[in-house]
């Protein structure tokens, strides 16, 4: 193309210049192509143009005159000249029909027994990788680096395992059992879980919940009023402790064998999501609840009263009157010396918390007030002067594997489900978290094995189920801790306990180990803040924090447990049952489509009714969106048809009368005109076709303002055979009234649901299902520019420009004429 003045150079692109652009500016087309570039130069308003335009070879340009506008002749110049670039295809709107035809969808896959039994054919690099990953230790082991961890690992390890030391005789007397069974508790299990863990933060070992659950299971089955023997023959009885503890043991290692059993099973059938059912508001909740059922069960202990042991629903409350009316019979060498314990506690707690910066490792206050504590009841004898009650006998040395009675399994087997998976989540919760501050990655499947190993093993060792704990974990961090060496370090600080010190703790007061337990509840009783924060980020989950925790208070640990599980999936179905319905209009030049109730500038495309759901369509909320759709669109759909079908039905009697009058007439004129050489020809113009498809306006009924619906499916990721069913009669329904009906945005899962629901007919094709909203309402309102709209078989033809109907109207009946003629 060469214009007048202008240079003319070779090549295929075309440069446009328009006068009045503020500066020079190069449009580049998407591939990038330099002969494929225009360049746009302008100059400022008033100014004279250049006479001679520099140009770049191999590139000619085309001058046009005239202010650049958005939409201009420039602009649609500029637009015509880069779209007509050769090998660059022009635009289409395009069904889902033609997509599939185009992109060639690929048939779906079909699984053969033989393709299974090859993916699960034994080789080298198979046997391999699952023994990496069923034992991590054989892939980080190797590569630990030696001169930068081993040294904060050893620091962490000792630091912990002081802490693990007054923890597991706390928490073995949280849980009913001897103390001596929290320190193997703190040893089995965590050696154990150094070679099976993926967490390195994680500080497995007791834990108050769990123990909590642990001891609700062994008073309720084995109370203390069933080991009471006489003294001396008198009426006076006491507790048989040793039978007591003896039997106790035996039955909480059952628990643990089985809660480890769930646990590895859950793992190896990959059901670690299962948790995902316990949500964090949930667990939060569950937790603050299980805290308060710590703390009621050690008020005995701290006001040196005994109680009576109660199970199932409001237990809690139960103990806590027992506790009321016994005040008057309170101990006060036992509460005074838990008071001084929590009192030091706390405050060197928190002296730890403030100057954690500065300090090397937290002061073990725990260990001192029990090393403190032992010696002044030693030394003056607590026991037998003042009535505190004390610890007693703990065996030194390790105890040989025992199998435990299988008699109690029907009673258990619930409760060891439900503290495999409170274990497990709190265990993977924490573990995430520092998993995500240090840059690694927790399987959540092998954690759930390696803490059913722990457990299952430590069982046979007369260890109580063990979850994560929350304070040793951020000890073992903040001390230098970098991976399970830290672990193996603390396990053999328990096991130089066990073998040698354990026995030096006999005269340990109870009350110092509530003490302990109370204090170290502090983290769990911060979670009421959850209020406040709950109220203004989601309702609902502040429900389900309440109802959780009020579940837990109320029908104990268990049926708690079971409660607010089914409680939050109920609000997970009620939510979806409940979605947000909106309609969509179009952004101001732009393809993107908003609620218009929720933005100013967005309008309705005319004539077009979009419909979104924000949640997927099930038979529990299916019916509510069709319900949703028809309110939306502003008309009342059923009745509409139902007003049709009434006019239907008496222009059908109407035709029939008219029929039965033509026939009479026919007969009397054949009558009249009955002779030879007469014959009567009968003249109807409805003779050469069918008679015309009565409409909503031949049948004076008022019609919709908009012919059109496009339902936006983005938000579905599956449907059943009962939303099917709905879906087709909203196309049959609103195609009644005389409206088109577009599906968009529907994924190809979705999409091929329906396909084996048999959705698609001759009425219902896929050429009404488009990719997007956008590319839906270029079909129906014919708006694209660049390429002329498909006419799609098998979809109802569409009104073109406003006002136009869908299809065409036939005309009202006009009366017909009848002629005849004598011959």
């Amino acid at each position: 193309m060469a214009l007048a003045g202008v240079p003319q150079a070779r090549g295929a692109a075309v440069c446009v210049v328009s006068r009045g652009a503020p500066a020079a500016a190069w449009v580049r087309p998407a591939g990038g192509n330099l002969k494929a570039t225009a360049l746009v130069l302008g100059h400022e308003e008033g100014k004279e143009a250049p006479s001679a335009i520099p140009c770049l070879p191999s590139l000619p340009f085309l001058l046009m005159e005239g202010k650049e506008q958005r939409g201009g002749p420039g602009a649609m110049a500029a637009e015509m000249v880069l779209s007509h670039r050769p090998g660059v295809p022009r635009s289409e709107v395009l069904s889902e029909a033609e997509l599939e035809e185009l992109a060639q969808r690929k048939p779906p896959s079909k699984t053969s027994v033989r393709g299974c039994l090859r993916k699960a054919r034994c080789s080298a690099s198979t046997a391999k990788s699952l023994l990496f990953r069923f034992l991590p230790i054989l892939r980080w082991l190797p590569r630990y680096p030696v001169k930068d961890w081993l040294l904060g690992d050893i620091a962490s390890g000792f630091s912990v395992g002081i802490m693990h030391l007054p923890q597991g005789l706390a928490y073995a007397l949280l849980a009913g059992l001897p103390p001596v069974t929290g320190l193997y508790s703190s040893f089995y299990p965590v050696f154990l879980y150094f070679f099976f863990g993926t967490s390195r933060h994680n500080s497995v070992g007791p834990f108050a919940v769990i123990s909590v659950m642990i001891g609700s299971v062994t008073e309720s089955l084995l109370p203390d009023k069933d080991f009471l023997v006489p003294v001396n023959g008198s009426d006076t009885t006491i507790v048989d402790e040793v039978k007591r503890d003896a039997a106790r043991v035996e039955l909480v290692a059952l628990i643990t064998i089985l809660t480890g059993v769930f646990q590895v099973a859950l793992g190896l059938l990959q059901f670690g999501f299962v948790v995902t059912y316990l949500s964090d508001p949930l667990v939060r909740g569950y937790t603050t609840a299980a805290s308060v059922h710590v703390l009621i069960s050690q008020l005995k202990n701290v006001f040196g009263v005994s109680l009576g042991e109660y199970s199932g629903p409001l237990s809690l409350f139960k103990t806590f009157i027992e506790i009321c009316q016994k005040l008057p019979q309170t101990n006060v060498g036992t509460l005074v010396t838990a008071i001084i314990a929590m009192v030091a506690i706390f405050i060197v707690k928190e002296i730890n918390h403030k100057l954690a910066s500065k300090l090397p490792m937290p002061i073990p206050i725990e260990l001192i007030t029990i090393i403190i504590s032992t010696g002044i009841s030693y030394g003056v004898d607590l026991k037998s002067k003042f009535g505190i009650s004390v610890v007693g006998d703990i065996p030194s040395g390790m105890k040989p594997p025992v199998v435990p009675k299988t008699s109690y399994f029907g009673q258990v087997v619930g409760n060891a489900f439900a503290i495999a998976i409170v274990g497990y989540a709190i265990c993977i919760s924490l573990g995430k978290i520092f998993a995500l501050k240090h840059g690694y990655k927790v399987d959540s499947n092998q954690e759930l094995i390696a803490l059913g190993l722990s457990n299952f093993l430590g069982g046979f060792f007369q260890c109580f189920a063990i979850s994560c704990s929350m304070s040793r974990s951020l000890v073992q961090e903040s001390t230098g801790g970098n991976s399970q060496v830290a672990g193996v370090i603390s396990s053999l600080v328990i096991l130089v306990t066990i073998l040698k010190i354990g026995e030096l703790f006999r005269d340990l007061p109870k009350a110092i180990l509530a003490a302990i337990i109370i204090v170290n509840l502090k983290g769990m009783f911060k979670q009421f803040t959850d209020f406040r924060t709950l109220w203004k980020s989601n309702r609902v989950d502040l429900m389900i924090w309440i109802v959780t925790f009020v579940a837990t208070l109320l029908l104990n640990l268990d049926i708690g447990l079971g409660a607010s599980v089914a409680f939050a999936l109920l609000t997970v179905i009620f939510r979806t049952q409940l979605p947000h319905y909106s309609l969509l209009g179009r952004v101001p030049d732009t393809e993107v489509y908003k609620d218009v109730a929720e933005y100013q500038k967005v309008h309705e495309v005319p004539g077009v009714k979009i419909f979104r759901s924000s949640s997927t369509l099930y038979f529990a909320n299916v019916e509510m969106y069709a319900e949703a759709l028809k309110k939306k669109s502003g008309i009342n759909v059923d009745r509409l048809i139902e007003k049709k079908k009434k006019a239907l039905k008496k222009l059908k009697k109407q035709q029939k009368k008219a029929e039965k009058e033509k026939a009479k007439r026919k007969k009397d004129m054949e009558a009249e005109c009955n002779g030879p050489g007469v014959a009567v020809i009968e003249l109807s113009g409805e003779e050469s076709g069918a008679p015309a498809e009565p409409t909503l306006c031949s049948l004076g009924l008022p019609q919709p303002d908009f012919h059109a619906v496009i339902l936006d499916f983005s938000s579905l990721n599956f449907v059943d055979t009962v939303s099917i069913k709905i879906v087709k009669n909203i196309f049959r329904d609103f195609r009644e009234i005389e409206v088109d009906v577009f599906v968009a945005s529907c994924p190809a899962s979705v999409l091929a649901q329906l396909e084996r629901g048999n959705f698609f007919s001759s009425t219902i094709t896929k050429q009404c299902f488009f990719p997007s909203v956008h590319d839906a309402v270029l079909h129906i309102t014919g708006e694209q520019h660049r390429a002329p709209v498909r006419t799609c078989p098998g979809c109802p033809q569409h009104r073109r420009g406003e006002g136009q109907p869908s299809r065409p109207l036939p005309s009202s009946p006009s009366p017909q004429a009848h002629h005849s003629t004598k011959l």
